[in-house]
């Protein structure tokens, strides 16, 4: 499971549910595993890894054994995805601080303004394989 690249999301958030269904549409290689904040498996991560964040703060993107969160999990999953989506990457000249802060003010007010699932979501039986419980 440590060689997967695992993207972490708050399963009952619209904007993040929206996010991963990008990736899956747009992942042509099927290189990325997703799981929810509220899974099992990210239970006994958090145990073993060094989470910086709240799982349920953040993005989380498992890479080769090393996390990123926040902007640097967002900004290495869209260069993972590559083609044009690796022009993103430009981002990277403004510094962490700058860009976690304007990830932080978007992530806690996206409740209010995409909203919030009752439960995760279900992944179809196309994508199911996917994901990690």
């Amino acid at each position: 499971m440590i060689d997967k690249k695992i993207i972490v999301f708050d399963g009952v958030c619209i904007l993040c549910n929206s996010f991963v269904m990008f990736i899956l549409k747009k992942d042509r290689t099927k290189q990325f595993y997703f799981t929810t904040a509220q899974s099992d498996f990210v239970k006994e991560k958090v145990k073993t890894l060094q989470f910086k964040v709240n799982p349920m703060d953040s993005v989380i993107y498992l890479k080769n054994g090393k996390v990123f969160t926040e902007s640097s999990a967002v900004l290495g999953i869209l260069s993972d995805l590559g083609g044009i989506w690796k022009l993103l990457l430009i981002f990277r000249i403004i510094p962490p601080v700058i860009r976690n802060a304007a990830y932080r003010f978007c992530a806690k007010r996206r409740y209010r303004i995409f909203g919030k699932l009752e439960t995760c979501m279900l992944p179809s039986s196309e994508w199911k394989s996917r994901f990690l419980s």
